[in-house]
């Protein structure tokens, strides 16, 4: 099946630096992402519901992206990419979410990536 590119927006009212930590580190990734964060070497294991699932860390840069290539995807290589945007006009701050999925789970992901961001907001008040 084929994959589609997902992109969605959410302003959060935070830092970057605390947007950044809730993005790159196994506490922060906890609070909102998924049950529990491994982490050996630049290899993620996420625990969702005791569901495992691996992701190789292979870019980031301070205070503004992560991005993780899954083990699991052979050949397709997909990634995930979690990027903080904030806006020259007006200071506000958004995380923009780039994932990929089948064709006929555009609008699970989608709500998926709606209700982790709104745990987000919750934890850190944004």
């Amino acid at each position: 099946m084929e994959k589609i590119k997902l992109e969605l927006e959410y302003l959060i009212r935070t830092s970057d630096h605390v947007l950044f930590n809730c993005i790159s580190s196994p506490s922060g990734l906890e609070e909102w992402f998924a049950d529990k964060v491994n982490i050996v070497g630049d290899i993620f294991t996420f625990i969702w519901e005791g569901e495992e699932r691996s992701a190789q860390l292979v870019s980031q840069k301070k205070d503004q992206f992560v991005k993780f290539h899954w083990t699991d995807e052979g050949k397709d290589k997909t990634y995930f990419e979690l990027r903080i945007k904030i806006d020259e006009m007006t200071s506000e701050t958004a995380l923009i979410v780039t994932d990929f999925c089948d064709s006929d789970e555009e609008e699970e992901s989608r709500l998926m990536w709606d209700s982790s961001v709104e745990n987000l907001r919750r934890n850190i008040g944004g």
